[in-house]
């Protein structure tokens, strides 16, 4: 089985020894997102759901470049900072899966990469 490393200018660059996704056989791993600005490497201003609306854009080039997209997602792993902030990153998340969403787990953790309030990784389908 090939693994083909996933690169794109269009999401943020690994910050550690890592890549942005992996895709082997039949499935895409993403590398956990969070809500740094690509062109900057800063995060987003705002609270929960601009850094979630961040994190989904971001996770949205890394599957394009992979040649799949967020309709092909089939599980999810949301890390919070603050179990508090559930409802509004749930929010954000309802408008990019839609209809269809993917099986998903929400964990809450002590600290994130940058500070940030959000992080999502994501297991796709290619398109």
């Amino acid at each position: 089985m090939n693994k083909r490393v996933i690169q794109t200018e269009k999401a943020p660059k690994a910050i550690g020894p890592y890549s942005q996704a992996i895709h082997t056989g039949s499935m895409i791993y993403t590398a956990g997102q969070v809500a740094l600005d690509p062109a900057t490497m800063e995060l987003v201003s705002g609270g929960v759901e601009e850094q979630t609306r961040q994190v989904i854009a971001n996770l949205r080039s890394v599957l394009e470049a992979a040649g799949s997209s967020l309709n092909h997602v089939v599980k999810t792993t949301v890390f919070l900072k603050d179990m508090n902030d559930f409802a509004k990153m749930n929010a954000v998340y309802a408008e990019a899966f839609g209809e269809n969403p993917p099986a998903r787990s929400t964990v809450a953790v002590a600290g994130l990469p940058k500070g940030a309030l959000v992080e999502i990784e994501v297991i796709a389908l290619p398109a």
